[in-house]
């Protein structure tokens, strides 16, 4: 599939020659920070060394005092709290940090996760009723419930107050709860909107610590589930998320909980740095599993674990979650690809969605997301769920997939989601209108450029700019997330060294050895799934390539080596 390279242009360029003294990082790494928003010599400090000393003033965050004070009282009068989350790795990361955190100062406490088949997502009638009975008054929900007015109402009738912590975009009205925390409410001037649900759990805390006098470092030690959650949920890495990130990611690599690092164990993933990219591929899914093949509250389980032997045995149970995951994603992948086989974007469509009553409901998100990387298309996965129909939605860069669904939220029961991923429940008989309701809103507010895959390039540069010193501040950049992409760069009219040649068990790739014109440097680098240029390269044809930096494991003479994102030849 064709792609479009998108070069930033320059924004201030007296700004960025400002941002290039400072630390004599130079003028490209300068761009590149006032491409992430950083205007001055204190904010690139504040970029580059992360402290904990700047996150906002919790109390900023509306309803705040509100929550704080009912977990005081609550406390005080040795009322049972329920610490209730989403199954999904942001909602279980929140119920484990902030039941791990209050239960060392209130017995009194215990966990909730709804099952995903049975109660489906968010607050359930279920939950609230088995709270009802064990005579809980305080529900605390994490990653969930900004719109779940009438269930709100109806633990209220039960006697039991809700605490809403979310993320998500709230509807028209609040639930009548003692407090909605989230930075998305309308009349909510917090600084940081973008928080996962598990940092608006952290954000409660820490008013708490300020309020009762408990020393920070006591809610610190739970940064590693703070940014198991960011980069999972994938959050934009950029203001205090980078904050929580990059001190997450040390607590992660260097003294994590005992259950995250059982997960560690059993991913492969023992004494090496661990990155966001780790988290992502490695960490979160085998997370995440446990919810979609089994139970979410298994995942708490684990993560709030003490015992490395329990948790271990625990983690092994979720990795073999994860290994039936990847089966049934697999399988179910190919199924729909065949179905849409002879449906290309030819056929003048602009989304895809697809109806299968046996597909297993944990993972169409993830097939979703594998169609839209193949067809490049707004896409609904839908299957049967109790008698009505359930789906995951995911998007193309650059286009508001929330707003699309929103607009056909008459044929829908429930929906909810952020810009790129979105979930949603109809009625069987309303499958026909919403296919040719969402095909016409996403006809009508789709550009033809957010059809095409597109790679942001940050800068040009020429292949002897790529020294030890330039990488070594570059790296300085991470931890690397949505916001704050590992930066992409081109460089013109490269040439075969002689050496570059084909890997692979089918042949498939490049492996490239590439010089310039102007430069007798050699600079090495990996195109995946490039192997069929090879011919057009050893023509000694000048072409263009777009990558990313990256150090190399293997070769100690060439330490540095480009990730070839996409080669285009010169005109």
């Amino acid at each position: 599939m064709e792609k479009r390279w998108s070069i930033k242009e320059h924004s201030d360029t007296d700004i960025e020659a400002e941002l290039s003294a400072y630390e004599n990082i130079g003028p490209i790494l300068g761009k590149l920070l006032v491409q992430r928003d950083v205007r001055s010599i204190e904010e690139a400090r504040t970029f580059f060394n992360s402290s904990l000393d700047d996150l906002f003033d919790p109390f900023l965050m509306k309803g705040m005092e509100e929550a704080v004070d009912r977990i005081v009282e609550a406390i005080k009068n040795q009322e049972n709290i329920l610490i209730y989350g989403d199954y999904d790795v942001d909602g279980t990361t929140s119920v484990a940090l902030v039941y791990s955190f209050l239960r060392e100062i209130h017995s009194s406490i215990d966990f909730y996760i709804p099952d995903r088949y049975d109660e489906g997502y968010g607050i359930s009638y279920k939950g609230i009723d088995l709270a009802a009975e064990k005579s809980v008054t305080l529900i605390v929900a994490l990653d969930c419930g900004i719109k779940a007015v009438d269930k709100v109402e109806y633990a209220r009738n039960k006697g039991v107050e809700f605490i809403i912590c979310d993320h998500h975009t709230p509807g028209d009205y609040l639930p009548d709860a003692v407090a909605c925390l989230d930075p998305k409410r309308p009349d909510c001037g917090y600084p940081e909107k973008n928080l996962s649900g598990c940092g608006v759990g952290f954000k409660m805390l820490q008013g708490f610590c300020e309020k009762e006098g408990i020393n920070k470092e006591k809610l610190y030690q739970y940064l590693d589930l703070v940014v198991v959650s960011i980069a999972s949920d994938i959050v934009p890495i950029i203001g205090e998320n980078r904050i929580l990130a990059d001190m997450g990611l040390r607590k992660l690599n260097e003294d994590p909980g005992t259950g995250l690092k059982s997960i560690i164990r059993v991913s492969g993933m023992q004494g090496r740095e661990l990155t966001i990219s780790d988290i992502i591929f490695k960490i979160g899914p085998r997370i995440n599993a446990a919810g979609r093949i089994e139970s979410g509250k298994d995942a708490v389980q684990l993560l709030v674990s003490n015992d490395e032997n329990q948790a271990y045995g625990m983690s092994r149970t979720i990795n073999a979650c994860n290994e039936t995951r990847k089966d049934l994603d697999r399988n179910i992948t190919k199924e729909a690809l065949n179905l849409l086989q002879s449906d290309k974007p030819g056929n003048g469509r602009k989304t895809t969605v697809l109806f299968q009553p046996e597909w297993h409901k944990g993972v169409i998100g993830i097939v979703a997301s594998r169609l839209t990387e193949s067809y490049y298309r707004p896409t609904v996965v839908l299957t049967a769920s109790k008698g009505m129909v359930t789906g995951s939605a995911r998007s193309v860069d650059g286009y508001d997939l929330y707003h699309a669904i929103e607009a056909c939220q008459d044929l829908l029961e429930n929906f909810g989601g952020h810009t790129y991923a979105a979930g949603l429940t109809l009625k069987p008989e309303n499958i026909g209108a919403f296919i040719e309701r969402f095909e016409n809103v996403v006809s009508e507010t789709i550009r033809p450029d957010q059809m095409i895959p597109q790679i942001e390039v940050d800068a040009e540069i020429s292949l002897s700019e790529i020294t030890s010193g330039f990488f070594k501040n570059l790296k300085r950049f991470r931890p690397y997330g949505p916001g704050n992409l590992k930066p992409v760069f081109v460089t013109h009219n490269v040439y075969d060294f002689g050496t570059s040649k084909v890997v692979g068990k089918e042949k498939e790739h490049l492996k490239l050895e590439m010089i310039e014109s102007t430069s007798p440097t050699i600079v090495k680098g990996i195109a995946f799934g490039k192997g069929h240029l090879l011919k057009q390269i050893k023509e000694s044809q000048p072409f263009d390539i777009c990558y990313t930096i990256e150090e190399s494991v293997y070769d100690d003479h060439l330490p540095l080596q480009l990730m070839v994102k996409d080669i285009k030849f010169s005109e």
